[in-house]
């Protein structure tokens, strides 16, 4: 019997340094790429996690998710629902325009315009939630990665360490692409470019810029987009204890 694999992209992100000289804690967040009912997690933690936020459409996840069957709740917020030709929320031409073809710093601010409420959603799961969260999308880089830099920068990780551990996807790339392989195609308007497969830097940067510009920080941005203050004290206690 072949050795199982780990998740690909699959990190705990404990051990951030926040901005007030703590540190997130261990086995708390998760992210990675979409896991599938054969791999393993990471050495010496409990695996599935109990709740698993899928950002991905249902056209791409499809009925069954893996790590439901093997026990944990998963909950479905697409963060690119208003994309999709067909959707309910379908987005104006002009930002679906931008955002397919703008690269992915225009992809990424636009899901700051269009999926605000998904995002508060994310925020607001993790805040109630006692046990250990996976975040993950396809590949665990764009809508994975501005779901968690904002959950982080509300805990108060240093907005460099927020970068760093978008980078980090760039060493599970191969990885990644593997398992993108096997994914449904996303039910998007316009097919993804190949430049979406890369990790630039301004990209999450753009997004950070963003909240680092509201007069009330991330966290003032997520109360807008419809956090409760109470969902964004949790937030904070949960990711940094």
């Amino acid at each position: 019997m072949s050795e199982a694999t780990l998740v690909p992209n699959l990190r705990d992100l404990g051990g951030l340094p926040t901005e007030d000289g703590a540190a997130t804690s261990y086995g708390v967040l998760f992210r990675s790429a979409m896991p599938s009912a054969d791999d393993r997690g990471l050495d010496g933690v409990a695996w599935p996690p109990s709740l698993v936020l899928d950002l991905r459409s249902s056209a791409e996840s499809g009925p069954d998710h893996p790590l439901a069957v093997a026990g944990s709740t998963v909950r479905q917020i697409s963060l690119l629902e208003a994309l999709r030709p067909d959707g309910p929320q379908s987005a104006s031409p002009e930002i679906v325009a931008r955002m397919a073809t703008g690269g992915l710093e225009a992809l990424y601010l636009g899901m700051l315009e269009v999926a605000r409420a998904e995002l508060a959603q994310v925020a607001t799961l993790v805040a109630d939630h006692d046990g250990a969260t996976l975040l993950h999308c396809a590949a665990g880089k764009d809508r994975t990665g501005v779901a968690v830099a904002m959950l982080l920068r509300t805990a108060g990780v240093e907005r460099d360490a927020v970068v760093k551990d978008y980078l980090a996807t760039g060493a599970s790339m191969d990885a990644v692409l593997q398992r993108l392989r096997l994914a449904p195609p996303m039910d998007v308007s316009r097919p993804a470019p190949r430049s979406y497969l890369a990790i630039p830097q301004e990209a999450i940067d753009a997004v950070l810029d963003v909240w680092d510009a509201h007069p009330g920080g991330t966290a003032g941005w997520l109360h807008d987009a419809g956090a409760e203050s109470a969902v964004i004290d949790r937030v904070r206690e949960r990711l940094v204890g």
